[in-house]
């Protein structure tokens, strides 16, 4: 409601401010004045001034954007291949920069000098093959670099060796949740399908499948510090994407196939929190929760819970509705902790067993119910009769 006053009253004022702009050209009438609408001189360099003023202000705020927000961008990458991703972009952001003052700089500069004057005569020429040259060879160049690097990154985040040791998980994305599969002792995940899914198998597995008696199905992903992590995604109803902004990893998850990404954490998430810029971080995030929940508390509310820091999988595509909740927490564990771990999980064959037989005594006992209801019902029909019998002789 308060916005929607702002809004009125900052349209009230446009208008004001409009109809005095008119009430003083109708005291200028009789006055001399220029209405030709061409710009004079005096025109030409107060639009001069204004460029370069609108020069100092894009410099001015480049520099506060980095001076201010630069603190809220990710920090040490938790995967091996991170480091390559982050060399990439800061390649990139030192390009655009540095293009950006330098086009920039030149763009207002000429702007300033060659401002109109009724006194020169501006220089008309059909082209430049110098010009053409330097403004076409240079990005060329310099972007056939850009994408080479980034054909080469990518190149080695990608590559999996069929041979190499890595941890299968398929990661199952449907609206609005994650679930995780692992693949078990065999290292093989089973087959899938969403037509088979039913009851406790809400991921569609194959359990004719072979390969499938050993999966194990989780909420929770945990994954292995130093050892390859191969991820396999499916989705079961829109386009989602699987983001690891830690792990700088990101891979959309497509109906009806199969998408991979694989990555080396490199930090447990202890060892991450104890980073000296995440104990930071985590300090100055609580602090910030902790006024705010003094606000709360003021107004009646409940208090902010206190930060930790977690590794998380997000959707990086809007999905629906409840996209922004769309998460699953991310553990990276000791190789031991994770086997520990992984040992105390049940199957998901068990699962289906142990869902199966708690139906079992269900319908037993409904059916025992319905027999004795039955029986019942006959007793109490023959003592009805037996009575209304009892009555008649009474009667006689």
């Amino acid at each position: 409601m308060t916005s929607l006053l702002v809004i009125i009253v900052l349209v009230l004022l446009a208008v004001a401010l409009w109809q005095l702009t008119k009430i003083f050209d109708l005291t200028q009438v009789g006055a001399s004045s220029d209405d030709s609408q061409v710009a004079s001189d005096n025109d030409n360099n107060v639009q001069g001034y204004i460029m370069f003023g609108f020069l100092a202000f894009i410099y001015i705020f480049t520099i506060y954007g980095l001076l201010k927000w630069g603190n809220l961008a990710l920090h040490t990458p938790a995967s091996e291949h991170g480091l390559l991703v982050d060399n990439l972009m800061n390649i990139t952001w030192v390009l655009i920069f540095t293009v950006q003052v330098i086009t920039q700089g030149l763009l207002y500069w000429f702007s300033f000098k060659y401002k109109g004057n009724k006194d020169k005569k501006a220089l008309f020429f059909a082209d430049s093959n110098k010009l053409e040259a330097i403004w076409s060879i240079i990005p060329s160049v310099v972007l056939a670099i850009l994408i080479l690097y980034g054909l080469y990154a990518w190149n080695n985040i990608m590559f999996v060796d069929k041979d190499e040791d890595v941890v299968e998980i398929e990661l199952y994305a449907q609206q609005f949740k994650w679930t995780a599969r692992y693949a078990g002792n065999d290292n093989v995940l089973g087959k899938a399908n969403v037509r088979l899914i039913e009851g406790v198998n809400t991921l569609g597995v194959d359990m004719s499948d072979p390969n499938a008696q050993d999966d194990i199905v989780v909420t929770e992903l945990h994954i292995p510090k130093g050892k390859k992590v191969h991820f396999k995604m499916r989705s079961q109803d829109v386009l989602h994407s699987a983001y690891f902004p830690h792990f700088r990893a990101q891979m959309n998850c497509v109906p009806g196939m199969v998408t991979e990404f694989a990555f080396v954490p490199t930090y447990t998430t202890a060892e991450y929190r104890e980073l000296p810029f995440m104990v930071e971080k985590v300090a100055n995030i609580n602090k910030l929760r902790a006024a705010k929940s003094v606000e709360l508390i003021a107004k009646g509310g409940t208090a902010l819970d206190p930060y930790t820091f977690d590794y998380l999988l997000l959707c990086n595509k809007i999905c629906g509705a409840s996209h922004y909740n769309m998460q699953m927490k991310v553990v990276v564990d000791s190789p031991e902790d994770y086997k520990k771990w992984l040992s105390e999980k049940t199957t998901l064959a068990q699962d289906i067993k142990a869902a199966a037989a708690a139906e079992k005594p269900a319908e037993g006992a409904a059916s025992t119910t319905d027999t004795t209801a039955k029986v019942k019902d006959t007793v109490k029909a023959v003592i009805d009769t037996v009575k209304a019998a009892v009555a008649k002789v009474a009667v006689k």
